[in-house]
This record gives structure tokens, sequence and C-alpha cells, in this order.
């Protein structure tokens, strides 16, 4: 049976309808629930069921990221789409999912049950219902599912992007998000790995785009399932995408504070030579003098890259603000 089928289907229907009391979006629109995976074979056969109970007339699809268990299988037999992403990475994973699957509105969650796929509803109406484009399913009360060194690299990435770029979420890492179909297909992936999410955050922030966040519960991985995050490796890939970003979103800022700190450090090289000449008329330290000119002309380029790429920067931002006008807003449907 075809995805519009099912959505038709008078039962499925009004399971919907009970789910979510604000639902006329299920009317001729399709939901996909994305599940990228890596070795979640004791997990993901549970969260496929769960999200089947709670969305029945949603596609459920598995990207089994190079699992050397059994993962793909138990996805299938409870009856999921199972697809394969050989490139690692959960970012590759994600660009592949918004790439192939066409839907309205995607589900993106985790296979390893720590998220509530039952809160699934929630934030679909409120994407529907408030007309936004993503809606963050904040991981609330996650502490003791959390390790000591994740939750500071939580709370240290949460402040550094709003720092950066603005408020707008508590919670820029969190896996369980709701997003229409002109974000999914206007996002402009690079990430290959966990620093996906960030990537979604501050796309929104960097177009303004309207979203909503809504405190979840966060569940413990259960017994048999291991974290794939690394602390300080994915930790370390995570704070560069955030540079990354930061340079590309923000290329002013980031070449000015560039120039201001090499021209603090050429007027202190410098100053004392230049006033030992004003003196003398003698240069006694030349190789000083020399580097702090060195470290004056490249702030001078630092500042003239960043007015430079600020300009280009202005022009994809107006292009990819283009390419999302063209696609249709979620649009609630009587």
């Amino acid at each position: 049976m075809s995805q519009a089928a099912r959505i038709q289907d008078p039962e499925i229907r009004r399971e919907l309808m009970d789910l979510l009391p604000q639902a006329a979006f299920v009317r001729n629109r399709a939901i996909a629930v994305l599940l990228p995976c890596l070795n979640e074979e004791a997990t993901i056969g549970q969260v496929v069921a769960e999200f089947r109970r709670v969305l029945p007339g949603a596609t459920i699809y598995v990207y089994d990221n190079n699992s050397t268990d059994r993962t793909a299988a138990v996805a299938a037999a409870a009856g999921a789409v199972v697809r394969r992403e050989r490139r690692p990475g959960k970012g590759n994973v994600v660009r592949r999912m918004f790439a192939d699957i066409e839907a309205d509105l995607y589900v993106l969650a985790d296979g390893d049950l720590t998220y509530d796929a039952a809160a699934a509803g929630r934030l679909i109406d409120a994407l529907v219902t408030e007309q936004v484009d993503m809606v963050v399913g904040a991981r609330a009360g996650a502490a003791d599912a959390f390790a000591r060194g994740h939750r500071f690299g939580n709370w240290l990435f949460n402040r550094l992007v709003m720092r950066l770029f603005g408020d707008g979420f508590t919670d820029i890492l969190s896996g369980y998000r709701v997003v229409s179909r002109r974000f999914a297909k206007s996002f402009p992936a690079s990430s290959s790995g966990f620093e996906i999410e960030a990537e979604l955050s501050v796309h929104a922030l960097d177009l303004r785009l309207a979203t909503v966040e809504i405190p979840l519960p966060y569940r413990a991985r259960p017994e048999g399932s291991a974290s794939k995050l690394s602390t300080w490796r994915d930790g370390a890939r995570i704070l560069g995408k955030i540079a990354l970003m930061y340079k590309a979103v923000r290329p002013l800022r980031f070449f000015g504070g560039l120039a201001a700190l090499l021209s603090a450090a050429g007027l202190v090289l410098g100053l004392p030579v230049a006033v030992t000449f004003l003196e003398t008329g003698l240069v006694p330290r030349l190789p000083t003098a020399v580097l702090a000119a060195a470290l004056m002309q490249l702030a001078f380029i630092s500042l003239t890259c960043g007015v430079i790429v600020d300009a280009v920067g202005a022009s994809q931002r107006e292009f990819k603000r283009m390419r999302y006008l063209d696609l249709p807003a979620p649009e609630a449907r009587p």
C-alpha cells in the first residue's frame, strides 16, 4: 500500500486524530521517521515498534551506517524500510536521508531508545500548528543519562553557539527534531559526524527561520547498548565545526577579530622600536621592527579578507534564503 493510501485509511486517520487533536495536517501529508543507526541491534526493533505505534501513517526509514551486528535485519523485521549509507558518520547519513527521501514532514531521531517516541506527535503538531520549520526536542532531566564529559561539552557548546550566533536554542546537540520539507531540501549539510546537529541549529539561526524548542524526557541507554560518541574526538570535531561555521556565517567578525589580535601584537612589538627611532634616529632592533611591520600587514590583509568574504557570504545567504522560499511552507490544512 502506498504512503498516500495509508494516510487516507479511515482507521489510521482516526488514530492520528486521537493522538493529535489539532492534526488537520494529516490530510494528504507524508511523514517520514529517519533513524540513522550504527550497531543498534539491541534497541532498534523497539524504537521502530514505538514509532509505528505512535505514527501509524508514517514510513520509518533506518539507515544502516556499516553496522557489524544484526541492526539491519532487526529493523526490517520490525517493519522499517532499511537502507545503507557506506560513508561513516551521522552527518553523512542525515545528508543522504534528506536527499533521498520525499516527505512533507521529517522526524529525525536515534535508534538507541533514548528519545521518547510518544512525544513525536507533540513535535509534529507544534511544527504544523505554529507554522515553523523546525521543532527541537530539548533533552530535559538528562543529567543521569550523560557521562560527565558529555554534560560539560553540551553546556559549553550551547553557551558558545548562543554567544556567537544568538539565542534560539538551549540544546543545539539534540538529535530529536521534526523539520519541514522546505528545511530539509534547502539545508546545505556539510558535516560528516555528530556535529550535524550543531550545523542544523546554526543554519536555522543564520537564516532566522521560525523554530520551536520543546523540553522532552531523555533516557539513559538500556543495558547492552553502547554510545558511539567519543568525548574528546567528537567534542573536538564539534568545536572545530562551530569555528568553521562562525567563519562562514560571521566572516567580518571572525577576520576582524583576527585582525585586531594581529594589530595589537604588532603595536606591542613596534611601539618601543618607533619610540627609540624618534629619540635617536636609529633602529637597534631590526628583526623586531620587521616582525611588527609584518604583523600589521597581516592584520590589514585579514580585515580585507573579512570585508570580501562578508560580501560573498551575504550573497550565499540570499541564495539559500531564495532556495528555502521556493518550497511550500508547512501550512496546516483544514
